[in-house]
């Protein structure tokens, strides 16, 4: 049985707590819960009958648990994660794994150094549909791919980011594009490759927030497609879809729902290829969260995934972010910024 630990006892951590909690059906045990608001140790250690800790030190030396799973602030990432190393437990760390290149560089280097394993958690791969298109692009059924779009319209009020002075910060969060739509930019470049260029837009809509709510991008691929991102959380009044279309030569697949989880469009020329029932692959969650958290855990458990891109290690979570930093560039900048970046630095962080 393999064990478990989580520093942060935020929103996220929730989804995080659940998932492990009942784990010990493949093998994992949750054993210490760690935040440096007492009340959220209390409430996580009550619930889930587990020691709460304000010192993650503490933690670590009392439980040495096997996996420690960082689900703090962005902005704190980075530095939980390389005081974690010394203690030789693999680490699973949120998205976006920091807000700057010069962190990832260091988080990466510094597991490798210590030989552990870094794992960023980028749940939505596992996803049925997802899958499914990503083995129609790997075959070529869609023939040569045109544009790929993400759409990111979920609903965050004023109260969401009051209820905690992080949320919307430059320091420790960014906005829509950097908390949210992360996720969805990852999706794009799993499916498309390497970005060659990026413009892009944001605006304060309707959140009084130091970063944006709503943002847009378009994206050059080396392959010749094109790319966009649409980023909001100035939908009103709920979540309407978080969703990812491929458009090629041979056919066109839509994967919809809150949480990329409902295989909306599945059509190509070639008839023969279609060979699926649509409902098959069409499990819309309750919640923007999904339903992949407890597919990633089984697969780092099992240690299988990374040779295909599911279980995304340090480089990989750092391709997303790098992308994330040049559509920040090019709103400051008001240019096209090409890649790999010259400069990878900006506002975030």
């Amino acid at each position: 049985m393999k064990t478990i630990a989580l520093v942060g006892c935020g929103r996220i951590a929730q989804r995080h707590a659940d998932i492990v909690s009942k784990s010990e059906e493949f093998g994992l045990k949750l054993v210490a819960v760690c935040d440096l608001l007492e009340s959220r140790v209390q409430a996580f250690s009550l619930k889930y009958s587990v020691p709460g800790y304000l010192d993650m030190d503490q933690m670590m030396l009392d439980t040495k648990p096997d996996f420690v799973a960082v689900l703090t602030e962005s902005g704190n990432h980075a530095s939980h994660v390389l005081r974690l190393v010394k203690y030789g437990s693999d680490i699973i760390v949120e998205k976006p794994m920091s807000l700057k290149i010069i962190d990832a560089d260091k988080m990466i280097k510094e597991c490798t150094k210590a030989r552990i394993k870094l794992y960023v958690v980028k749940q939505n791969r596992f996803n049925p549909p997802i899958l499914k298109l990503r083995q129609a692009l790997s075959e070529g059924r869609l023939g040569r791919i045109t544009l790929g779009t993400v759409r990111v319209r979920w609903c965050r009020t004023q109260e969401y980011y009051e209820a905690d002075a992080w949320r919307g910060t430059w320091a420790l969060d960014g906005g829509v594009l950097a908390n949210q739509a992360i996720h969805h930019i990852d999706m794009l470049l799993w499916m498309l490759g390497e970005p060659k260029s990026v413009f892009a837009y944001s605006r304060q809509s309707l959140a009084q927030i130091e970063a944006e709510d709503t943002a847009v991008a378009v994206i050059k691929f080396e392959s010749g497609a094109l790319g966009i991102v649409e980023a909001t959380t100035a939908t009103r009044p709920t979540d309407l879809e978080g969703s990812i279309s491929i458009l090629g030569s041979k056919g066109t697949v839509e994967v919809s729902g809150f949480a990329m989880n409902e295989l909306k469009t599945w059509e190509f020329s070639d008839e023969t290829l279609k060979g699926i029932e649509l409902e098959e692959f069409s499990n819309n969650p309750m919640d923007v969260y999904g339903l992949g958290h407890k597919a990633f855990y089984r697969a780092v458990l099992e240690g299988v995934g990374q040779d295909i891109g599911l279980i995304v290690n340090g480089e990989e979570g750092k391709r997303s972010l790098e992308l994330l930093i040049a559509i920040y560039q090019s709103i400051e900048e008001n240019k096209e910024i090409f890649l790999p970046l010259n400069d990878p630095d900006s506002i975030l962080g």
